[in-house]
């Protein structure tokens, strides 16, 4: 989440000095996450000074804010009943309690209806509050909360209404604009919604719990993940295909393909100019109809032309309209004007349109009239209603004008007045269902219309005089088939019953049987996430699936590298659930981005915790290992309940996830199952678990399930354990069987993946990577905190009889506390014989040199020798000066933070050539 809301820069003291409220903190989080498994908007707020005025002590504060928002008496809150909210005003609540509900009720009264939120105090922070809302479109919940902000800041005594992290407040001779906001608010809301066909679509999609992916700011969605996925944009299907919507686009070639296949359809004939119309449609005989050859939606249609005027009219007003200055010239069918929505060749809906009118009182003008008609709350602009405002334009009146009539004529009592000819609901038409008294005849011929052009989705207009008699003998017919119907008529008539139209067409992309999610495999924990990523990818590659993963060296299909860089958070994971090339999601998943966005999924498959060990502690909000298990822990809440959540049981904060993991557990332990009650009665009673038991050369890897007992690998078979020397590689090899057990891989393919898997760059890039060259072994692992560091000091240790001296080049984030640095240096003394102490151009918000400087306290109080402790500025520096410190014998251990130019450094390095380093420094000691 960035700092400060919206915009706004002013550094925190200045915000505490200057202001009552601050807004320090706001974001999105799209998915589940640390606080809620909702999608919600977060707001960071400092109440500063008001953190001592709950709501009952400000003066009329909860009549005024009543009186703007009257809903919120609908609230219940944490009471659960209607006025629970009110009750909790009166008696007093703090602020940012406020603040959520009011976000709340915003949004609703802007059309975009939203109910739950949360308030949460921050922990040390005292005023500090995580405000989180619900949302259904985030700009529209972003801009809700700040208007809250602004709203209530706005009802303060005026000694308390600063708000800092506010660009301004909008304010007009010192009073708060707040209709003036809610229109904004509205107005974003119509820019941003779904319309009624794309709405429609896509909650039955959720209802039948395929995930839903908004891929632009208009009606572009995606349907379900990776090669399951199908994409819509309203009505238009991936199946559609451009050859269909081309030749619906093109009336006069679709009436020639259906009259050539014996569908009715009116005589006519494209022109280019008015004299050609005239001469057209005296061939014809009148009555005509003229529209744009490759219109749509009634633009530029005009219907019943009796003579030559008119015709010049109507053809003036469809070319206006048509992209190609075509324009039709064609027979009147005369009938009513019906909506037949064909979907997969089949008949699904039918409705009959009636043109826009109005019904004379008189003493009303038709413009009055029409203005009453479009109170109607179920009208609104275009398509943001089931019905659309009619509005009077130059048709209208031209068409109006036939009856002797103006729009400031006053019809008397009673008569009905059509304002257009055509029926179109985007012009103000309305519609009547009649889907249960369509003629079978009818229906066949509007079915064999849609499939003659090709459209898997088809809105077939027909004129018959009585849509429940074939129009084989009362005539009448197919005057257009359309792509991308709108559904809206049939979802909500205007009489009659609604139609369930979006099943039908998502039932099309989804058939029984067809699956909408791809596999998502998630893995968390502070060490090992990479290794046990890559090793189960290694795997699943034997399957011969194509395998999505994410990790800290990119976003991988399968062996090809597609986005460089740390990509452990949810953007990295979207990436891989839109591949349609993916048939697994294998989803490296990292603290970070749970904490700054939430999840990039609403569930996971098979949920993996590994650890849970000090690391990025201090950091939003996150102070000890519990809160930062509680942030892990969300990997296997979000389990799906047929799924499996992977928990390492010889890691207490992990083992107590298992209440709250979602599916079936499978546990791993290094220890055995001899060592744990809790693993030995998971066991006994039927229970998965992988643990190492003991043998030469690291042990055995046992599969406990369902009381069998199965050896899967040696543990020596494993060429990345080192002989089991590496035995944090052990415990990642356990975490990744457990892993493809879940996914149903056969042991045999387990095994033999395993064997092949080394710990080198190409498999496992920047992870007990080594190299030997010049008479020294050099390894590159990233142990970026104290317990990878400890485990990496165990392979040194063991590795320690072979060499001469260790030597090694350590450093870490500038974020993490002092402790955590001192720490890093004091066991970093304990396992290396030469030191180089190195940090980042990048401090994180530290003083140049104090993070070396920490690491340099923690080795001299574990009391390592200071003439044998370097601090070098910068990670190729260090890395060669650490390579040119290297002698016969050695060991080189770099712990890098850019692992490829690490490794390219090391591979390229020759004794006493410090070329590729221009700038490396003298190596001085401290």
């Amino acid at each position: 989440m960035k700092p400060i809301f919206f915009g706004a820069k002013s550094d925190a003291a200045t915000r505490m000095m200057t202001a009552c409220m601050a807004v320090t903190e706001a974001g999105v989080y799209r998915g589940p996450h640390y606080y809620s498994h909702r999608p919600m908007i977060r707001v960071q707020l400092d109440l500063g000074q008001l953190e001592n005025w709950p709501s009952y002590l400000i003066p009329d504060f909860t009549d005024r804010l009543l009186a703007l928002l009257p809903g919120l008496e609908g609230h219940g809150c944490s009471l659960g009943r209607r006025g629970g909210f009110v009750k909790r005003l009166r008696e007093g609540t703090w602020l940012g309690h406020v603040v959520e509900h009011v976000a709340l009720e915003l949004q609703s009264m802007a059309g975009s209806p939203a109910t739950r939120g949360k308030t949460r105090s921050v922990k040390g922070k005292p005023g500090v509050y995580n405000v989180m809302f619900a949302y259904d479109d985030e700009h529209v919940g972003l801009m809700a909360g700040r208007v809250a902000v602004e709203l209530v800041a706005s009802l303060l005594p005026q000694d308390l209404q600063g708000v800092t992290g506010l660009d301004r407040i909008w304010k007009l001779d010192g009073e708060y604009q707040f209709e003036r906001r809610l229109a904004d608010l509205k107005r974003l809301v119509r820019r941003n919604s779904l319309g009624p066909t794309t709405r429609a679509l896509v909650d039955e999609a959720r209802r039948r719990d395929i995930p839903v992916t908004r891929l632009d700011d208009r009606s572009l969605i995606q349907l379900g993940q990776g090669r399951y996925q199908q994409k819509i944009r309203a009505s238009i299907t991936g199946r559609t295909g451009l050859i269909a919507t081309d030749t619906a686009g093109n009336k006069s070639l679709t009436k020639k393909l259906l009259d050539e296949s014996g569908i009715p359809v009116p005589r006519g004939v494209a022109v280019r100019t008015a004299e050609d119309a005239v001469r057209q449609g005296l061939r014809l005989g009148f009555p005509l109809v003229t529209k744009p050859l490759d219109g749509n939606h009634g633009r530029g249609v005009t219907v019943g032309i009796m003579d030559e005027d008119q015709l010049r009219f109507g053809f003036a007003a469809a070319q206006a309209e048509a992209k190609c200055r075509d324009v039709l010239v064609e027979r009147h069918f005369a009938g009513n004007d019906h909506r037949i929505l064909v979907v997969d060749g089949r008949v699904i809906a039918v409705a009959e349109r009636v043109p826009a009118q109005v019904v004379g009182n008189g003493v009303s003008n038709i413009r009055q009239l029409v203005a009453k008609v479009n109170q109607d709350p179920r009208r609104g602009d275009g398509h943001e209603k089931v019905m659309t405002r009619i509005k009077i334009d130059h048709l209208v009146e031209e068409f109006i004008g036939r009856a002797g009539l103006t729009p400031d004529s006053v019809p008397p009592a009673g008569q009905l007045v059509p304002l257009r000819a055509t029926a179109n609901l985007s012009t103000g038409g309305t519609a009547i269902d009649r889907t249960n008294e369509i003629h079978p005849d009818n229906a066949e011929i509007a079915r064999r219309a849609a499939m003659i052009i090709g459209l898997d989705v088809a809105g077939v207009d027909f004129v018959c005089p009585d849509i429940g008699c074939s129009v084989l003998e009362t005539g009448g017919g197919v005057i257009e088939v359309n792509a991308a119907p709108g559904l809206r008529m049939h979802i909500d008539p205007s009489e009659g019953p609604p139609r369930d139209v979006a099943r039908p067409i998502i039932e099309m992309l989804f058939p029984a049987g067809r699956p909408s999610r791809i596999p998502i495999i998630a893995i968390t924990g502070t060490n090992g996430k990479s290794t046990v990523a890559r090793m189960t990818k290694h795997v699943l590659r034997y399957t011969g699936c194509t395998v999505g993963l994410t990790s800290t060296s990119g976003v991988y299909i399968n062996d090809v590298l597609v986005h460089a860089g740390d990509a452990t958070g949810p953007r990295s994971a979207r990436m891989i659930l839109r591949d349609p090339t993916v048939d697994v999601a294998l989803l490296e998943t990292a603290r970070g981005g749970l904490l700054r966005e939430g999840l990039a999924f609403d569930s996971a498959d098979i949920g993996a915790v590994l650890n849970v060990a000090p690391d990025h502690l201090g950091l939003k909000g996150i102070e000890t290992l519990e809160d930062l298990a509680n942030v892990k822990s969300l990997i296997v809440e979000t389990v799906r309940r047929r799924g499996t959540s992977i928990l390492n049981a010889d890691d207490p904060l992990t083992a107590k996830m298992a209440h709250r993991a979602g599916g079936r557990v499978i546990w791993f332990s290094l220890a055995g199952s001899d060592t744990s009650p809790m693993l030995r009665d998971h066991i006994d009673s039927g229970g998965r678990a992988v643990v190492r038991e003991a043998g030469e050369d690291g042990g055995v890897i046992i599969l406990y399930d369902e009381a069998r007992r199965e050896q899967i690998i040696k543990v020596g078979d494993i060429p990345a354990t080192l002989l089991g020397m590496a035995e944090f590689n052990v415990a990642n090899a356990l975490a990744a069987i457990a892993i493809c057990i879940a996914h149903e891989v056969p042991i045999l393919t387990i095994r033999s993946a395993l064997a092949q898997f080394r710990s080198t760059y190409e498999q496992n890039p920047g992870r007990l990577n080594v190299h030997d060259a010049h008479g020294y072994r050099v390894i590159v692992d990233y142990a970026h905190n104290a317990a990878g560091l400890t485990a990496l000091g165990a392979v040194v240790r063991g590795l320690g009889r072979y060499h001469k001296r260790t030597i090694g080049v350590i450093s870490i984030p500038g974020d993490r506390r002092d402790d955590d640095i001192r720490e890093m240096g004091r066991i970093a003394g304990s396992i290396f014989d030469l030191l180089f102490f190195r940090e980042d151009p990048g401090t994180r918000g530290r003083e140049r040199g104090q993070i070396m400087g920490l690491l340099q306290e923690g080795a001299l109080q574990f009391g390592h020798p200071p003439e044998l402790i370097h601090m070098i500025a910068g990670e190729q520096e260090a890395t060669a000066a650490a390579l040119a410190a290297g002698e016969q014998g050695d060991l080189i251990v770099i712990t890098p933070t850019e692992v490829e130019k690490c490794w390219r450094q090391v591979t390229e390095y020759q004794p006493g050539n410090l070329l590729h380093f221009p700038q490396a420094p003298q190596i001085a000691a401290e």
